[in-house]
């Protein structure tokens, strides 16, 4: 009888600091997830190495399986951390994975002084309204949303709007989350 594979759930998901070499696994990572927007691979190599302190990779067995791009704000402080992306591999959904990329960014000291985190959501995006309600929700957060870069406006009517989420986070980030 041969032995029977190791479920997901039992094999550990490692959080770390991207490196440049990430780069490219990134950029598979965010074609697989679909609606992201495609950014190109010089993008997610960029990401890696010049805003790894604000980005989360998410590793299984070697392999990337999540992702959060992020940076602080210029001119503000460092009070405010912006999301750029999220995605989580099919291989990894359903484990709270987003949530615990966001909460190991937050925590790190480069993030020691933001009291807001900001990303941009269209309204037919479920997955990352759900993910960022359920975040603010953990944190014991406000969560606000207005609509920021229009349809028209900005994108030539060839993209839905883009709406501003807030999370006003409490002073201390909770390590529950």
């Amino acid at each position: 009888m041969s032995p029977q594979p190791t479920p997901l759930r039992s094999k550990k998901i490692i959080l770390r600091k991207p490196e440049d070499a990430d780069g490219s696994d990134v950029w598979a990572l965010i074609k697989e997830c679909k609606p992201l927007d495609e950014n190109s691979m010089y993008c997610n190599l960029i990401q890696c190495d010049h805003f790894g302190e604000t980005c989360v990779v998410a590793e299984l067995d070697g392999e990337v399986v999540g992702w959060v791009s992020g940076y602080l704000v210029p001119d503000d402080n460092e009070e405010t951390l912006f999301v750029w992306q999220v995605a989580v591999s099919e291989k990894a959904r359903g484990q709270r994975l987003g949530g615990r990329m966001l909460q190991e960014l937050l925590e790190r000291d480069v993030c020691s002084n933001v009291k807001r985190l900001q990303t941009t959501i269209t309204k037919d995006n479920d997955a990352s309204w759900g993910l960022f309600k359920g975040f603010a929700k953990r944190q014991g957060a406000e969560l606000d949303s207005e609509p920021y870069f229009k349809k028209n406006e900005h994108f030539d009517g060839e993209h839905s709007t883009e709406h501003m989420v807030t999370i006003s986070l409490r002073a201390s980030v909770s390590k529950a989350a």
